[in-house]
């Protein structure tokens, strides 16, 4: 049976990379590897913020984790092989199973239920991850300070895109704002994993990136970081709020 059309929209906004905690016994692992944890390579730089000021602005919830990605990724599948990292991948079967199942699956876990329940409503979800990537990557500079990261075969994906790269050019015209940059929508993460359990009449998956060197200067930007989204979302999203959804 075909999915119902929705008659609401619901934005989500997650945050998989948040910061760099590493709890206290797997910090011996991490001491020959410190430096790393301050790195892109130990959490999204700036990330936590931006998303913050997302929810605030848009009076919606905000679902996050604090875990390095060196200790396990959560924007990896289960399959991937980078879902441990260099510190952790030769740690023991029984170790990587606690591991998942006390700081990767819980997030998981609350992302998923946060969009079926939604779904159940007859909802569109409006799923929003928000990542940051560094300035230069092996030597290559990245052109661009804001990434929008989709699914091109997804109808709702590619048209929610281009109305907020859109609208982001009018309010932040200082922005080179690219699409499916630095990296490709379709890769493997949360919200392709979410993909293969909702159509897309269901669920709107993206992710967006915005380049580290902007850390620094955001501030200069959150008066203006609202005005581009409703022309994104055609005016009629109706947000989540907390007082309607305790659970969250």
């Amino acid at each position: 049976m075909l999915p119902v059309e929705p008659t609401r929209t619901s934005i989500l906004l997650t945050c998989e990379h948040a910061g760099n905690t590493v709890p206290p016994q797997y910090r011996p692992l991490f001491e020959p590897h410190a430096g790393l944890l301050a790195t892109h390579r130990g959490y999204d730089l700036g990330a936590l913020h931006l998303a913050q000021t997302m929810a605030e602005q848009l009076g919606v919830p905000l679902l996050t984790t604090d875990i390095s990605r060196l200790l396990v990724e959560a924007n990896r599948s289960l399959h991937h092989r980078h879902l441990f990292s260099i510190v952790t991948r030769g740690l023991p079967r029984q170790q990587k199973e606690q591991i998942l199942q006390e700081h990767y699956l819980p997030h998981r876990q609350m992302v998923t239920a946060a969009v079926q329940e939604r779904v159940d409503r007859q909802w569109r979800v409006v799923h929003v991850a928000v990542h940051s990537f560094t300035p230069v990557l092996e030597g290559q500079v990245r052109g661009a300070e804001v990434g929008l990261l989709y699914d091109p075969t997804r109808p709702g994906e590619a048209g929610f895109c281009r109305a907020w790269r859109g609208s982001l050019e009018v309010a932040l015209p200082e922005l080179r704002v690219r699409m499916n940059y630095p990296y490709r929508g379709k890769a493997d993460g949360l919200t392709t994993a979410l993909r293969r359990q909702f159509a897309d009449v269901q669920y709107i998956g993206i992710e967006l990136e915005v380049n580290q060197r902007m850390v620094t200067p955001w501030d200069r930007f959150r008066s203006r970081w609202k005005t581009s989204w409703p022309v994104a979302t055609g005016g009629g999203t109706e947000p989540w709020t907390l007082d309607s959804d305790p659970d969250l």
